[in-house]
Order: C-alpha cells, then structure tokens, then sequence
C-alpha cells in the first residue's frame, strides 16, 4: 500500500501569533500618541492573512485592518485614537489580530493586544514616580519581633 506524504494541519487557534507591543498607551494631552504602530512578525514558512478586531471600534481608525505577510516578513499596522473625551480615561479597550494561512479560512491563532487612554503622560511619570518611591520605602523597613511568654513587642529597625 502507497502513503502519501501529507503536510502536517496546524491545528485551529494554536499558532503562535508575534506582535509588539502588546500594550498601547494613548494620552489626552499628547497629540503625538495618538497615532500608534503595531507590527505583526511572520516568522513562518508560509504567508499569513491577519485581520485585527476590536472590542469599541467606534473609539479607533484601524489603517489596514485585514491584509496578508509574506514568509519572514513583517507588517506595520497603524491605530488611531479617535475619541479622547475623559469619559474614555483609564478605560481598557482591546484588539484581536487573527491570523489563518493565506490559502485557509479558519483561524490558525490570535493575539490580544490591550489599550488605555490615559489623561497625561506627566501624570503617569508623576504616579510611577511616587509608587517607586513607596516601593523603595517599603523595601527598607525591616520589623523584628521579639517574643517573651506572656507579652508580645514589636520594634522598627530602618535603613
């Protein structure tokens, strides 16, 4: 009896889909960050189709929302912040980049980027500021406790 030699199937959904970054930050106050790139690596053998879907497309202009990558190429996908009224302030928007192989319909795998509009990009700085400054506090004191039956103490050492 003849075999055929068959390619392996990729299984649906378990592909491993290279994006960066995974995080998008948008501020308010910052015109420039309003416009943001990510770029879709295709390390793979094969050429890819993509499609980014998004959970509030009402709030982003997607350029090129479905389009395909050659075999180790990559391609630059440009998100736009359209609405950044306060009521959007800290809210977690997400996008999907579903990616099957050209010649396929179903979906070989999927990557989840999240993004945040933020009101300032000097109050972050401030923020992550002032909580490396709390965790440098909290790393520097040390509690030491001594037990004697009856009677509990508790003395602060600093660095």
């Amino acid at each position: 009896m003849h075999q055929q030699k068959r390619q392996p199937e990729l299984v649906e959904g378990n592909l491993p889909v290279f994006v960066f970054p995974t995080e998008l930050i948008f501020y308010a106050d910052d015109q420039s960050t309003h416009k943001q790139v990510l770029t879709l690596y295709n390390p793979y053998e094969f050429a890819l189709k993509f499609k980014v879907l998004c959970t509030t497309p009402n709030k982003y202009v997607v350029v090129d929302a479905a389009g395909a990558v050659k075999p180790q190429c990559c391609m630059d996908i440009v998100i736009r912040h359209r609405d950044v009224r306060s009521c959007h302030y800290g809210v977690i928007d997400k996008f999907r980049l579903q990616v099957s192989e050209q010649s396929q319909r179903k979906a070989l795998g999927r990557k989840e980027v999240v993004a945040t509009l933020l009101p300032s990009a000097k109050e972050q700085q401030k923020e992550e500021e002032e909580k490396r400054i709390k965790e440098h506090l909290s790393e520097s004191l040390f509690f030491e406790q001594s037990f004697q039956p009856g009677l509990i103490t508790m003395a602060i050492l600093r660095t």
